[in-house]
């Protein structure tokens, strides 16, 4: 039944080896489960709330990718759209989760809309790859630095921006040591490195007595309530929030546009004609499941890069993806273990995933100025000013602005000067507070 559903003869595949691809692909992006909670939690959200809510939103996206889009594509929340959530809107903007949840949940509709009407490939193609590669790079910079920051080694200081953290601190120790077990058993190309390496400094860190014991191992006490339903979407419509929501939708749509062609190449999904089988179906779930997640209490839901390794395994059908949801949903089991996991034990992942996530630089053309800087602009101001919307509009705006100066405004997209132009609203919309301030105060 299996077989013919998910078409094993067609895709030279078997159940054995779906099987293995789906619990590949878990293991190597199980880190989730623990990043993603240790990250929204910082925006006031219930931390054993989001660990149910991650399992359950990964779940039920990456068995949807499995069962009606028959892909090996694997779906959880996204790591730089969390730190986005987290950092940018509601701690830097002050903004409530609850709004932020809001936008989410109209960015993902927007999302559907322009997927629906064929917009969403036209958007993608608008973009030079080399200011898409520079916002890779720039989100790549940001996760680490706030992974060197959980961490405590790199900590902020008003005067130097940055400086170094305690080093006297047994915890900061204990996270470098499991940095370098992920760094070598990637090395190594074993499966699950970060999953290991976050384990092993839990491990060590309960050794050094900084872990607390888990109220139990199993617990079907699942405190989804806490979460689900909050989002306020009504807030979220106000003009001042466009910008973030533009945000959202703009990087999930680079994101997941980029995994999954990346990831259905490899899986040799084209069909005769050269397209990729099912990727507006699969750009449809993707879209559907960041409104979803909205709704339970997570930011926005992406399809995932990790799902090469399953792929790799020999996954090639929708039974890996299934497999995979599974097993989040068995994860949801030992929540009591996952929720006593330190963040300096999964600072380590953030890091190695930025740097994954940088290795994007060599597709920046360093030799053409007009993209060379308006890259650095992106890559610089996202890391620095911990706003990715305003990184991503300040090197949308520099592009525009030097193809103009330089005479080669031909060479731009139509859409990119759509683009540039919302960009260019988005810090209008900002500054207008800042010089009303200044024209309202006296001298």
């Amino acid at each position: 039944m299996l077989g013919n559903y998910f078409e094993f003869e067609r895709h030279r595949t078997s159940l054995k080896i779906e099987t293995v691809a789906g619990v590949t692909t878990f293991l190597t992006m199980a880190y989730i489960i623990f990043v993603n909670p240790n990250i929204l939690s910082d925006a006031g959200m219930d931390k054993n709330a989001l660990i149910a809510v991650t399992c359950i939103v990964s779940a039920i996206s990456t068995i949807a990718a499995g069962v009606f889009g028959n892909a090996p594509i694997a779906m959880a929340p996204g790591m730089g759209l969390n730190s986005f959530f987290a950092y940018s809107l509601v701690v830097k903007e002050q903004i409530a989760w609850q709004t932020a949840l809001g936008a989410v949940f109209i960015s993902g509709l927007f999302f559907l809309i322009l997927t629906m009407i064929g917009l969403r490939k036209k958007l993608v193609e608008a973009i030079p790859p080399g200011l898409i590669s520079a916002i890779a790079v720039g989100i790549g910079l940001f996760i680490a630095f706030i992974g060197l920051g959980n961490l405590g080694l790199v900590l902020r200081d008003e005067k130097t921006l940055f400086t170094l953290g305690d080093l006297g601190k047994t915890t900061v120790w204990i996270g470098l040591l499991g940095l370098v077990v992920m760094i070598v058993l990637g090395a190594l190309r074993v499966t699950g490195s970060l999953l290991i390496g976050i384990f092993f400094a839990t491990m060590v860190g309960a050794l050094f007595g900084h872990v607390a014991r888990p109220a139990g191992w199993v617990s079907l006490d699942w405190p989804v309530g806490k979460l689900a339903l909050h989002l306020d979407v009504v807030g979220a419509m106000k003009i001042s929030l466009w910008g973030s929501i533009f945000t959202l939708m703009f990087i999930d749509l680079f994101d997941s546009i980029g995994t999954l062609v990346a990831c259905c190449e490899k899986a040799g999904m084209r069909d005769e004609r050269g397209q990729i089988r099912a990727l507006d179906r699969l750009l449809g779930i993707d879209a559907v499941a960041t409104m979803v997640g909205a709704l339970l209490g997570t930011s926005t839901t992406t399809s995932y890069v990790e799902s090469a390794a399953g792929i790799e395994q020999g996954g090639r059908t929708g039974l890996t993806s299934l497999v995979t949801g599974i097993l989040f949903l068995v994860a949801m089991l030992f929540m009591p273990v996952i929720a006593i996991v330190p963040s300096y034990a999964t600072a380590p992942a953030l890091i190695v995933v930025g740097y994954f996530m940088m290795k994007e630089a060599r597709k920046i053309n360093f030799r053409k100025a007009d993209e060379l800087i308006p890259s650095l602009v992106i890559v610089v101001m996202i890391s620095v000013s911990y706003q990715i919307s305003m990184g991503l509009a300040l090197g949308f705006v520099s592009y525009a602005v030097l193809k103009i100066v330089l005479g080669r405004y031909k060479d731009v997209h139509g859409a990119m000067w759509v683009i540039a132009a919302l960009s260019l609203l988005f810090l209008s919309l900002k500054l207008l507070p800042v010089l009303t301030e200044r024209v309202h105060t006296p001298l």
